[in-house]
């Protein structure tokens, strides 16, 4: 969007911040926040809550009532065109006499791709898209990453002491981090659609993998990387709310029959030299509408993950210890031999947790 008036940015913003309220609930569809503003005025506002529920335009117009004729709607993606769980938007803007849309960024599903925009076109609306698009992707990069690249956007979660060790030469790391930063997990975890580790972990750890101390309304489907089947029914994760799915591609159908009946789903996917195809689970992951994983897992899972250029974003919680050369490494990774093969990363974010630090950064090509 060319030239956009402050006001403009200042409704986007709110719009944006209005999208935020929904950020743990609206899984699996993305987060949406909308403003109806009538002669510089904001009549009416709303988020999408959850699916199957009313879109935030539909909240924002009942909001507007009859003020919503001759208003200009602020909605940070472009309105649905579609039937889904739920009518279209485009039509219910359109029936309330809005004048004017401005869309922070175009739907990436194909459904819609561009037709909502056409369809309040044809109808006489004049309609703005582009402003603040940047923040409004940041919103929702699993749903983005699902629709264009039919795969979930992947972060991959990880504590380490300044040496970048992850825990003992034992095994033990409880704990790395502070309980400032164990909390900031728990947000991680409360946004993302699923959390993947790895059956070493598992049976290392007995992990619950739960989203704790926050009033969530579901909890991440967790998800088992085993592919040799040797989770254990007495799994603690087995026996808590939520899905556990365990993908595997081997051991016998009585083992999967017995992890089945202590209430696990088992996935079996065929193996490459005796490993699991990372790229297929991520798109079986993405058919069953999963937006963001979040993996915790050990150096093995990341570092394959991380190998098959798999791994969109790294947040890296360092504490302030060290823990000498025999303990354990973040990445399992081939030995490089050359500069040119490092793999590179853009840091977008370095704050203080507590008394840890946590870097975020996106995975680029390596150099």
């Amino acid at each position: 969007m060319n030239n956009p008036s402050p006001d403009d940015v200042r409704h986007m913003a709110h719009a944006l911040q209005l999208a935020k309220y929904g950020f743990y609930t609206t899984d699996p569809n993305p987060r949406v926040g909308c403003v109806i503003v009538r002669d510089g005025l904001v009549v009416g506002e709303g988020w999408h809550r959850r699916a199957g529920e009313p879109h935030a335009e539909v909240h924002a117009l009942a909001a507007a009532g009859e003020q919503a004729r001759g208003a200009t709607a602020y909605v940070t993606l472009e309105p649905c065109c579609h039937h889904g769980r739920t009518p279209p938007c485009s039509t219910a803007l359109v029936k309330a006499g809005i004048v004017r849309v401005v869309a922070a960024m175009p739907d990436p599903n194909p459904r819609v791709a561009s037709q909502g925009i056409a369809e309040l076109e044809k109808a006489g609306i004049r309609v703005d898209i582009g402003l603040l698009q940047a923040e409004s992707e940041r919103l929702n990069p699993g749903f983005i990453s699902r629709m264009t690249r039919g795969r979930p956007y992947l972060r991959v979660k990880l504590a380490a002491s300044l040496d970048g060790r992850t825990a003992l030469a034992n095994g033990e790391s409880k704990w790395i981090t502070g309980e400032a930063a164990r909390a900031d997990v728990q947000r991680l975890r409360a946004r993302s659609s699923a959390i993947l580790t790895g059956i070493g972990t598992v049976l290392a750890d007995d992990p619950s993998l739960t989203v704790r101390d926050l009033d969530v309304e579901r909890q991440p489907l967790r998800v088992v990387v085993d592919p040799q089947l040797r989770m254990r029914t007495s799994a603690r994760m087995l026996a808590l709310p939520g899905a556990t799915l365990v993908v595997t591609g081997a051991g016998s159908e009585d083992a999967a029959a017995t992890l089945r009946a202590a209430g696990a789903e088992v996935l079996c996917l065929p193996l490459d030299s005796e490993r699991m195809d990372l790229t297929l689970l991520l798109e079986q992951l993405a058919a069953r509408e999963v937006n963001e994983v979040l993996v915790e897992a050990g150096a093995t899972l990341c570092g394959e993950l991380l190998c098959a250029s798999l791994v969109d974003e790294l947040v890296l919680y360092l504490a302030p210890h060290l823990l000498g050369s025999h303990a354990r490494g973040l990445f399992d990774i081939p030995g490089l031999t050359s500069m040119a093969d490092r793999i590179a990363l853009d840091i977008q974010d370095i704050r203080a947790i507590g008394k840890d630090w946590r870097i975020t950064a996106k995975l680029l090509t390596r150099s």
